[in-house]
């Protein structure tokens, strides 16, 4: 089966997913609420990408019933995305087990209880970047943190929406950097990439934008007498696994293989300090691969759309749009970030964004010659860039939720967030020429 002509019409299921998903989200959240529910939670993300699915399945009549299943599962069923669905089951093993035994918390606390109370806030924005990029995981380095940030605030007269803010924007940063995130995951995979090789060229992004929220912060603080901040209680043997994962997945290492050592590695800390009992343990790997389902279930719809979509023409529209406008190399760079950017705006979710923007991203590489380990970077930050600052962002209605204030309360605060903007487009403004393995242009 051959792909078609370009057609507006074949982009229908993403427009319906969008409309679902965003418009129903909107109006329970601000006009009319539920009681104790967000109103981007009404309706879920896999039953909004189910009714698109359904869309998608009953357009283009030329092609029977079975022949689109057909495409839904070539596309299933490429390498990179099998890859993708086993990095997820067992990066959700690890961050099961290493939470149960308390890593992530330990971490946190002994980088707390070593710095100085006046510059408690950039220090907490610090660990934030550092646990994130370890565990890979911005919803759980939030729900980590942000209890504590919330005390911190409290105990030492901090501003809340700051430390908040902080807290998300530093869990977003690792999740942009780290090699287990899913965001990394899908960005490298759907790319062709090395993870370790779209980490530096991430690292050259996010570093800046990272040391100006540092600067902005220091100064802050400078401005701040310091409080009290509490006295917290950590274990060095629990933090040793994280950082023997991050230093060995800087070399390259098999990142499948490192999750296993460290969900190994996890399991016998748990055991030797009595923190788990071996049914705890196992019942803590499933929970993390548990709380991967939803992840994998959208991975897999979108997928299926996407492909429905490409062979409708959908894709070749997009192409068609963005060739009008673009006209180089960095034009095809800021195109790929746009791209990323309105996905994300739509779907509030990296990993969806990612997926979808991923095959017009190749496309527009391959067209245009550019560095795929910076299509990898763009796509991956411009949705981390986003998902800190829209205010029905999954990792900022937690926050919110656990530090009991409003999502738009902490917006302002998202230094980070528009640092990396800046960031992002400067790379692109002053990139040079990407020159393949063969030197040629």
């Amino acid at each position: 089966m051959e792909n078609q002509k370009p057609n507006a019409r074949a982009l229908l299921p993403i427009l319906i997913f969008m409309i679902l998903y965003l418009g129903i989200g909107i109006f329970y959240q601000y006009i009319s609420p539920v009681f104790g529910k967000s109103g981007f939670q009404v309706i879920s993300v896999e039953l909004a990408f189910l009714i698109a699915f359904t869309v998608a399945l009953l357009q283009n009549r030329k092609l029977s019933f079975e022949e689109k299943i057909h495409l839904c599962a070539k596309g299933i069923g490429d390498d990179n995305i099998v890859i993708i669905l086993l990095l997820l089951l067992f990066a959700g093993m690890f961050s099961g087990i290493a939470y149960a035994v308390g890593g992530a918390a330990s971490t946190a606390n002994l980088f707390l209880s070593l710095i100085p109370k006046r510059f408690v806030v950039p220090g907490l924005f610090l660990i934030t970047c550092l646990i994130s990029t370890a565990t890979g995981t911005s919803m759980g380095t939030i729900s980590v943190l942000t209890p504590i940030s919330t005390a911190l605030a409290h105990n030492a007269g901090l501003n809340l929406p700051l430390c908040t803010a902080i807290v998300v924007c530093g869990a977003l940063f690792g999740d942009n950097l780290s090699f287990i995130s899913d965001t990394t995951i899908a960005a490298t995979k759907t790319q062709g990439v090395e993870m370790k090789d779209k980490f530096r060229m991430n690292f050259k992004i996010a570093l800046p934008a990272a040391l100006l929220t540092i600067v902005v912060l220091l100064l802050t603080s400078l401005h701040s007498s310091g409080g009290e901040i509490g006295v917290f209680s950590y274990s060095i043997v629990k933090v040793v696994p994280y950082f023997l994962i991050l230093i060995a997945s800087l070399f390259g290492l098999n990142v499948l293989l490192l999750l296993g050592v460290g969900t190994v590695l996890f399991l016998i800390l748990g055991m030797a300090t009595h923190s788990l009992t071996v049914a705890e343990s196992l019942s803590a790997m499933g929970e993390g691969m548990t709380g991967m389902f939803e992840t994998i279930i959208i991975t897999l719809l979108v997928t299926a759309i996407g492909s429905l979509v490409k062979y409708g023409g959908g894709f070749a529209f997009l192409l068609q749009g963005i060739r009008k406008h673009v006209h180089s190399e960095k034009g095809g760079m800021a195109g790929i970030f746009l791209l990323s950017v309105l996905i994300e705006l739509s779907t509030a979710h990296n990993t969806v964004s990612i997926i979808l923007a991923a095959p017009i991203a190749r496309e527009i590489t391959e067209e245009y010659g550019i560095d795929p380990r910076k299509t990898a970077s763009l796509l991956d930050t411009g949705t981390s860039m986003i998902q800190g600052i829209v205010p029905y962002g999954s990792q900022l209605l937690v926050a919110a939720g656990l530090a009991g204030i409003s999502t738009v309360s902490i917006i302002p605060y998202a230094y980070y967030q528009y640092f990396l903007a800046v960031c992002v487009i400067l790379s692109i403004v002053f990139s040079k020429p990407y020159q393949n393995q063969a030197g040629q242009k």
